[in-house]
């Protein structure tokens, strides 16, 4: 037996939320189903599934990860039998680690929330995006769960494509809800509805909210890890999947297009 990490993507919709949860349909609790599935006989507690971090219901991934014990000796194999019996997660890459490895001990991890450019000035939005950066408290910012609300950004980006911005949040750990109530102050500077000066009060302790940004526009990028490399593999049944999916998602398109 040996314990690999792995790579994971899917979309929010559909799930509760990546966290297991009695009674509901989640990420890992997907995960875990597709390894009893194709662990020859192993059970749920054999697997010692572990995760890097929850995401809410309706968040995306494209590099979650996930680590677990295998009798798997040809990873790729693993990989292809796992995204043949998994519904909604596809497993992208893996690496070898060490039994004490924890998935929650990253060095950065990396979101993208995209939202609509439509009235937004991307200079006002980068100025609002730059005061995040650095140390601060949190506090206006969060949905406070009893962990320290004192946190470090190491970089939010902003990039127009014509239609949306992408912002990208990069730091080692993030806050629950944290991406989600800053999106709305960068996208209420950019608009000229607010100012940076608000957001800075409001990081400075003042009692000021922005709202809370839709899970749907949120994409878990990446999960990093001193020493460790992941080794991408394009699993053939992967493949066929999203195939599929293309297939389905290009004619809803053309069918809501005809409305």
């Amino acid at each position: 037996m040996t314990r690999v990490a792995v790579k994971v993507a899917y979309t929010g919709r559909g799930f509760s939320g990546s966290q297991i949860q009695p009674g509901l349909r989640t990420v890992e609790s997907e995960i875990l189903q597709a390894l009893v599935r194709t662990g020859g006989g192993m059970t749920a507690e054999d697997f010692d599934l572990r995760m890097a971090g929850r995401t809410d219901a309706g968040v995306n991934a494209l590099g979650n990860v996930a680590s677990f014990v295998t009798g798997f000796d040809d990873p790729e194999r693993m990989l292809d039998a796992l995204n043949a019996v998994a519904d909604g997660v596809f497993f992208l890459s893996w690496a070898y680690v060490d039994d004490d490895f924890r998935p929650r001990h990253a060095v950065s991890r990396t979101y993208r929330y995209t939202v609509s450019s439509e009235g937004l000035d991307i200079e006002r939005a980068r100025e609002c995006a730059s005061v995040f950066v650095g140390e601060h408290d949190f506090i206006r910012f969060c949905r406070p769960d009893g962990k320290p609300t004192v946190s470090t950004i190491d970089s939010v980006e902003v990039t127009d494509d014509g239609e949306t911005f992408d912002i990208l949040f990069k730091a080692n750990r993030f806050l629950w809800n944290m991406i989600r109530r800053m999106v709305p102050a960068i996208v209420s500077v950019a608009s000229g509805r607010s100012d940076t000066d608000k957001v800075r009060r409001a990081l400075d302790g003042e009692d000021i909210t922005f709202g809370l940004a839709s899970a749907e526009g949120l994409t878990l990028l990446d999960v990093e890890y001193d020493g460790i490399e992941f080794k991408g593999y394009r699993s053939p049944t992967a493949e066929r999947r999203l195939a599929e999916l293309k297939r389905g998602n290009a004619l809803e398109r053309r069918f809501l297009e005809s409305v």
